[in-house]
């Protein structure tokens, strides 16, 4: 079963490069720290020691790739929403509004059961882009039976 197109997808440009950078200088800085160190020194460490601080940096590492990955995308039947730590799916008819008002710092999604969703992919720091996503996935919302506005 092929998977169907998806009609329009949004993922903000300056999380992305601010996750990718932080994650290149994070290897930088502990890479230069760990290789620095004398052998004598790295000894010290123990297997206990070290498998903590390769599942802290694997932590902070996973968490700046889903920082990274944030998006929304609208199907024919449904609007996708990756967050940083979870992933929503509505059908258009569960969706009931999308809001972005001057101020918010991401799109609202407000759902048929009167629960909101902050849409992180839209958010207030990438300015008329976002603001024009948001008119996009309004418009796209009520063109598949959203009762959406922005």
């Amino acid at each position: 079963m092929t998977p169907k197109p998806s009609l329009w997808t949004f993922h903000p440009w300056i999380i992305a490069m601010m996750a990718a950078v932080m994650g290149v200088c994070m290897v930088a800085v502990f890479g230069v720290i760990w290789f620095r160190l004398d052998d004598e020194s790295r000894a010290t460490f123990s297997w206990f020691q070290r498998l903590t601080l390769l599942v802290f940096f694997g932590v902070i590492l996973w968490l700046l790739y889903r920082m990274g990955t944030v998006r929304v995308t609208a199907y024919e039947d449904r609007v996708e929403v990756r967050n940083v730590f979870k992933s929503y799916r509505f059908a258009w008819t569960d969706v009931k509004a999308l809001r972005f008002n001057p101020g918010d710092p991401w799109l609202q999604l407000f759902d048929a059961d009167g629960n909101r969703l902050g849409v992180l992919a839209v958010q207030a720091s990438e300015g008329g882009r976002a603001s024009a996503a948001a008119k996009q996935l309004a418009s796209v919302a009520r063109a598949h039976g959203a009762g959406a506005s922005s």
